[in-house]
């Protein structure tokens, strides 16, 4: 008698689970099939965009935004540069020609007696890129690492950029073209 019903109880066991799957409405059943697929693979990494970085010592062309003179400039003044042409990375645009630029007089003498010329250097700050700064130096080579700004000071006179000096100042018109150099690696900021 045990063993018919322990027989019993066990055909009891097997065959609930199939009245309980039938018992249940098609549509669940469908929502527990597409639930037991396999999961897909991710997307390619191809949608996602590689991070963009401009490299240390890139060259950057920039013009004067301003006129300067070694005549009315003070130490510390800023002198404001614009991008002279697209800043890119392979084909990819980075930065558009006219972005700002900045630099900032580092010193400045006036023309003195006995014909004494006007000094004017400048040290290079930065380019905006979007939002963000972007560093930059007047010299190819990284020059005074650990003294940011000393170092790599450029000396604007009127030696490499062709610049005019008038009554034995320093003058500088605007538009005037100036070469420059990414000062580290600069991962570019993702557009928004």
């Amino acid at each position: 008698m045990t063993m018919k019903l322990a027989c019993l109880h066990a055909a009891l066991f097997v065959i609930s689970p199939i009245v309980v799957a039938q018992s249940v409405p098609p549509t669940t059943q469908a929502a527990a099939a597409q639930n037991s697929v396999v999961p897909q693979p991710p997307q390619p990494a191809a949608d996602t965009p590689a991070k963009l970085v401009v490299k240390e010592g890139t060259d950057v062309k920039l013009k004067f935004a301003q006129d300067l003179s070694s005549k009315t400039a003070a130490e510390d003044d800023p002198v404001n540069l614009v991008l002279d042409e697209d800043l890119k990375v392979g084909d990819v645009i980075v930065a558009k020609a006219g972005a700002k630029a900045l630099g900032a007089v580092t010193h400045v003498k006036k023309a003195g007696m006995m014909g004494k010329a006007g000094e004017l250097n400048m040290r290079l700050e930065y380019v905006l890129v979007g939002d963000t700064r972007m560093k930059i130096r007047g010299t190819k080579g990284k020059e005074g690492q650990g003294k940011e700004g000393t170092a790599v000071a450029l000396t604007v006179l009127f030696g490499p950029i062709g610049l005019i000096k008038h009554g034995k100042n320093v003058e500088i018109k605007e538009g005037t073209p100036l070469g420059a150099y990414v000062d580290q690696d600069f991962a570019v900021p993702s557009s928004k």
